[in-house]
């Protein structure tokens, strides 16, 4: 394992020495961008077998699938592209294309080769996406295709693009940058705060498959709502547990995540592989276009050494529901670290934008007072740190903090920028405690 590890940091470099004796303009520099972080097949027909794989495209078979593979520019000029590929057997013609640029080329090596493509212009700087696709062949498919190569002096002084797969990164960069808002709290109430309540809305469109639109975060959870099925949605309440695995099979009885009690229809139970915990789930068919409150609770009991959180949710003109409640061990807190987030899920999705609108975030402490929240900082995960994936947006439209991801928009917003919303002129939620399961 640890070879194959190895040889893949070393790709890029072998590629650069590999790649040179095929190509023209000898001098310039060469940049060899994987199929396997970064690019995507959009299949016309159901029972086309195309894939991505950490290799690169494979089961190329259908002329009517279409696979985009995308980078950032930062400078504009020309371009030669070249594409490395084989074809098992027989002989296949394609189209490599770009904005209304396109060259067809014919491929008949069974073995990897560098195939030159030709120049393209790119006149703009942000997002470029790669058109391939298949046109006839007279084998069983129309080969395989592990890397992009381009090569020119000034585009290629900069690109953004997933650059190697440490530590998973093909699969993480196609899963596309998550992004957050860090809610800054004052000093003052940071100890004492017992209630977080905060709404969501998804403009319509920006929901796609895969998304998750983190409404409520703290240290030791998560919860908000995700679209998992083109006919299934849910409201989804998470708290890890204190013993830190990625298997919930580890975790000692001590230190697992104990129910409490849950809401009717909800689903409870375990997850895994992001860290460890109980999970709590209501499938509920939520609409884009729709406002949805959040009330999340942290009661510690020092006596037992737990911390109870408990979550509800509320539509627009309806009753509060309960989710879940979950004790968690070896624990002692108030809700801290608070924080939103929009992720994607789902690595065959990560091509597509989604946004939410977070609003009306307010904290109430165990006196019973009320503090609004008003200034955010925008952060990334490591794909958006590494600058692999620029694609991450964050900012203040109305009364309302926004974020967006995927999509391979170009109006990036720097991580770290600091956010400050306008408050809602003391519009303090109206919540009777009393009726809360």
């Amino acid at each position: 394992m640890k070879k194959i590890l190895f040889s893949l940091a070393l790709l890029s470099c072998v590629l650069l020495i590999a790649f040179k004796p095929d190509l023209p303009n000898e001098n310039k520099p060469v940049v060899a961008i994987a199929f396997g972080g970064n690019a995507w097949v959009h299949k016309k027909d159901p029972k086309a077998t195309e894939e991505i794989e950490t290799a690169g495209l494979r089961y190329w078979k259908s002329a009517s699938t279409v696979t985009s593979i995308y980078f950032k520019v930062e400078n504009v000029g020309k371009v030669d592209l070249a594409l490395r590929m084989k074809v098992a057997h027989g002989k296949s013609r394609f189209k490599v294309s770009y904005n209304q640029q396109s060259f067809t080329k014919s491929a008949s090596n069974s073995n990897f080769d560098t195939l030159a493509i030709g120049a393209f212009q790119i006149n703009k700087k942000g997002y470029v996406k790669i058109d391939v696709q298949g046109l006839d062949k007279t084998g069983a498919d129309f080969g395989e295709i592990s890397h992009l190569i381009v090569k020119g002096d000034e585009v290629t002084n900069g690109l953004h693009f997933v650059k190697d797969n440490e530590q998973s990164r093909f699969y993480w960069g196609r899963r596309g940058p998550s992004v957050h808002l860090n809610y800054i709290v004052p000093e003052n109430i940071q100890a004492e705060i017992e209630w977080f309540y905060s709404e969501i809305n998804v403009p319509g469109g920006m929901d796609p498959i895969g998304s998750y639109f983190q409404a409520n975060g703290f240290g030791q959870g998560y919860f908000g709502i995700q679209v998992n099925s083109p006919t299934e949605r849910r409201v989804l309440f998470s708290i890890w547990s204190p013993f830190v695995t990625d298997d919930p099979g580890a975790i000692p009885d001590s230190l697992k995540i104990k129910l409490l009690k849950k809401g009717k229809g909800v689903y409870t139970g375990e997850f895994g592989n992001e860290g460890s915990g109980g999970q709590s789930y209501l499938v509920y068919p939520w609409k884009a276009g729709q406002t949805y409150a959040f009330l999340t609770r942290a009661q510690p009991d020092p006596v037992h050494n737990t911390t109870t959180f408990t979550s509800y949710f509320k539509p627009s003109g309806k009753e509060w529901m309960l989710i879940a409640s979950f004790v968690r061990p070896d624990t002692q807190t108030r809700l801290k670290g608070l924080y939103a987030f929009v992720e994607n899920f789902d690595p065959e999705m990560g091509n597509l934008e989604r946004k939410a609108n977070f609003g009306n975030q307010w904290l109430r402490d165990v006196k019973g007072n009320w503090t609004e929240v008003l200034t955010a900082r925008f952060t990334g995960d490591d794909i958006a740190k590494r600058e692999f994936r620029k694609d991450v947006g964050g900012g203040v439209e109305g009364k309302q903090f926004y974020l967006r991801n995927g999509g391979f928009f170009s109006d990036d917003t720097p991580l770290k920028t600091l956010l400050n919303r306008p408050s809602t002129n003391s519009k303090i939620p109206v919540i009777d405690f009393s009726k809360l399961q």
